[in-house]
């Protein structure tokens, strides 16, 4: 390779470490003015972003194309950090624009649109585009939705130096929670805790019926505490448990399927969920750790209605236990490299005395750092270190990019007062019924959430839908945990599943296919969220004592769901079996004694029926 195609690998691992210092600094010695802290990430961002399509077009040989990427990386860096070299004259205007920053600020949505198709898709940009069209020339409309009209000076001002535009609250979560967060996870990565937890679920499960399958949703499970990213999840654990399932019999797409399900489910479980819950923290203005804490019966019934139907889906396809020889020790594992999983708890430990989520994250990597060096397989070389720092740039880019341009869209809605009439709309169409609203407020989130990460999809529906929810009455937890959980759905719903065309890239299947059989094992993460807006102990609000009934009975009707979606229990379930166990289990999650009870017997009868009606035998090939 020569000196001149090591110039920008080298770059982007310089500006990955740029990146992380930046971010370690101010969190361990004060965040610098919300604009100025924001400008600086989100400038290193785009820099990467055109430093990695530089290094794809060098490849290329087109140095042409080289060349308008860099002029591009330049002109985000000038534009995105304008306000961080002006800040003084910027503030003592009030927002004011000049002239000479209409340039400045149409130059910098050019680049963010165009930095945020190169990284996340046209899904986020087209959306975005509607919005300023609708700012423009939203006067030209009918009825509720017009309003009196913007210019071009009045949008760039509220886009680019308003409070809500681009340098608004999302930013501000990406630039100082998430990416402290993210560097974690990454250290995490480099001691190799990924590995350690992947040994502790396959040999958890590997000597059970379908154990490849069950390590996935168990691996995932803990993955998510490290990534918090459905995406990441999947790259990360489904490289070992989806060659293991296809090993075991499981065919591609139902490996490719599980894994995608299990690993979208890692950004619901707590201690550290994805980057949407900092965003919910901080627009809901609740402490994280109540955010966590709401979320750990709905992950805890999400996991368990996965590996019930994991569990069923073996049963039926006759699949055997792993060969002993193939499990690996978890012991061993976790005496050699089972020490740097203690950062984890360490951070938990940080948020329960009261510091914040930066600080925590912050302490929590002293610590991981300090665990690293205890054995050799952890330490933490500088060339481990480097690439920590790249993986911290590659995970933050998608954030910090989709919550950028969703910074112009809340502007246009914060100009506009579209966020009310699209509530209003909500409860319109709905006629005041609540379910009828949350049927539309999921509908908007998948919609919206097509192909964008959860936290851009989380945003957009936190501020469009959300309000309609708690004007009927939705207590503000439970409809941003809705919004939420309908987000990170969006991640295995057809057209556009991220985690499904993630797992088809390393099962080698169609993703398509792969997403409508994640939805079939996923069916209760679309169901339960309408059952804890209903019954908000679902969200562990109560006393202990009140919650054991309603959450023992969520929990039997997330089993009783999974076997009526897989079409077995203790044997074959025929169509009609199939619906009374569908309604049972309807009947078990839904809050109420009468119902509960009624649950229990249509489970008991379609049980009995199995148990004493004419056997058949298992079926022996995967749906």
């Amino acid at each position: 390779m020569s000196n001149q195609m090591r110039v920008l690998p080298a770059s982007i691992i310089g500006v990955s470490v740029a990146l992380v210092l930046f971010s370690i600094y101010t969190a361990a010695f004060g965040v610098w003015p919300d604009v100025m802290q924001r400008g600086i990430h989100l400038s290193l961002t785009i820099i990467l972003v055109y430093l990695h399509a530089a290094k794809t077009s060098q490849k290329n040989g087109n140095r042409l194309s080289v060349f308008a990427l860099l002029i591009l990386a330049v002109l985000g860096l000038c534009t995105a950090g304008y306000q961080v070299v002006f800040y003084d004259a910027v503030v003592s205007r009030y927002g004011a624009m000049t002239d000479a920053e209409i340039i400045i600020a149409t130059i910098a949505v050019v680049v963010l649109l165009d930095a945020t198709r190169r990284t996340i898709g046209w899904s986020m940009v087209v959306l975005a585009l509607l919005f300023l069209a609708y700012a423009f020339w939203g006067n030209l409309l009918w009825g509720d939705v017009a309003h009196r009209g913007y210019d071009l000076k009045r949008v760039l001002a509220q886009v680019f130096l308003g409070a809500d535009g681009i340098f608004g609250t999302p930013l501000g979560v990406s630039a100082t929670f998430v990416v402290l967060i993210v560097i974690l996870g990454a250290l995490l990565e480099g001691t190799g805790a990924s590995g350690v937890l992947m040994d502790i679920a396959v040999a958890m499960t590997g000597r059970s019926r379908g154990g490849p399958a069950k390590a996935a949703v168990v691996g995932s499970s803990l993955m998510g505490m490290i990534s918090g990213t459905a995406v990441a999840n999947v790259l990360t654990t489904g490289t070992i448990s989806i060659p293991l399932m296809k090993r075991s019999g499981y065919r591609a797409h139902v490996a490719g399927a599980i894994e995608a399900v299990a690993s979208t489910g890692g950004q619901l479980m707590p201690p550290i969920m994805g980057a949407a819950a900092f965003l919910m923290a901080d627009i809901i203005e609740t402490p994280y750790t109540e955010i966590a804490r709401a979320a750990i019966i709905p992950a805890a019934l999400f996991y368990l209605a996965v590996f019930s139907a994991v569990h069923l889906e073996a049963v039926k396809s006759g699949l055997k236990p792993m060969d002993p020889s193939e499990l690996p020790s978890a012991k061993k594992s976790l005496i050699e490299g089972g020490h740097v999983l203690l950062a984890i708890p360490a951070f938990v430990g940080f948020l329960m005395v009261g510091y914040s989520v930066m600080f925590s994250s912050l302490w929590a990597i002293y610590v991981l750092l300090v665990l690293s060096c205890l054995r050799r397989r952890t330490w933490l070389t500088p060339r481990k270190l480097l690439s920590v720092c790249k993986a911290t740039g590659d995970a933050v880019l998608p954030v910090a990019l989709a919550t950028a341009t969703a910074g112009i869209i809340i502007a246009v809605v914060t100009l506009t007062g579209i966020g009310l009439k699209f509530s209003s709309l909500i409860v319109t169409l709905s006629g005041g019924n609540l379910f009828l609203a949350l049927v539309l407020t999921m509908l908007s989130s998948l919609v919206l959430g097509m192909g964008l990460p959860t936290a851009a999809a989380y945003i957009l529906v936190a501020t469009l839908a959300a309000p309609a929810l708690v004007n009927l009455g939705v207590d503000l937890l439970a409809a941003h945990m809705f919004v939420f959980y309908s987000a990170m759905l969006s991640a295995i719903t057809p057209p556009v599943a991220l985690a499904a065309f993630a797992a088809a890239a390393i099962s080698g299947e169609n993703p398509m296919r792969i997403a409508m059989v994640s939805v079939k094992f996923g069916i209760v993460a679309f169901i339960i969220p309408y059952f804890f807006v209903l019954d908000i102990r679902l969200l562990g609000v109560g006393d202990f004592s009140s919650l054991i009934i309603p959450v023992g009975s969520a929990a039997l009707g997330a089993i009783a769901l999974a076997g009526s979606a897989q079409g077995w229990l203790g044997g074959p379930l025929v169509s009609i079996l199939r619906a009374i166990l569908f309604v049972g289990a309807m009947m078990l999650i839904f809050p109420g004694a009468l119902t509960n009870i009624a649950g229990v017997i249509s489970l008991a009868a379609v049980y009995a029926i199995q148990k004493f009606g004419k056997p058949s035998e298992p079926q022996k090939t995967p749906s």
